[in-house]
């Protein structure tokens, strides 16, 4: 079940929860502002290709695997307007890919791979070695 901000109208959805943040320093203080996650039970194969399946979002998921820590929204450039990149990472944590975090008034964003690799064996790793792949098939030389 999750909780709303006071005053918002938002309701509760079955099988959404906010996760525990990607790490242990990142409590969301009482009060604070939380986003929906789906449950693990409830992540479904054919939401995550769909969300894989887009240019954008690939670029997101390939710049959260890459990196060493959780990353802000700005810290992964991308060739769209602000709202459309909120629209990619809001997929991309509806269909369980990613998991975010407010700390402060930043927005952290990181990989839910140990919940993938659990759900669907290989499949990140896989996908991520194809688009690198697909990368250096495609650059000129």
């Amino acid at each position: 079940m999750t909780s709303s901000a006071p005053g918002s109208a938002a309701t509760a959805r079955p099988g959404i929860s906010h996760p525990a943040p990607a790490r242990p320093d990142a409590d969301v203080p009482a009060g604070g502002r939380h986003l929906e996650h789906p449950d693990v039970a409830d992540i479904r194969l054919e939401e995550v290709l769909h969300a894989l399946a887009d240019p954008m979002r690939l670029t997101v998921v390939r710049r959260l695997a890459a990196a060493s820590r959780d990353v802000t929204c700005s810290e992964v450039p991308l060739p769209v307007s602000k709202s459309t990149t909120t629209h990619h990472f809001r997929v991309l944590r509806e269909a369980g890919v990613i998991c975010q975090v407010y700390r402060g008034t930043s927005k952290m964003n990181g990989l839910r791979r140990a919940d993938l690799d659990a759900l669907f064996p290989g499949l990140l790793e896989r996908v991520l070695a194809a688009a690198e792949a697909q990368e250096r098939r495609l650059s000129p030389s």
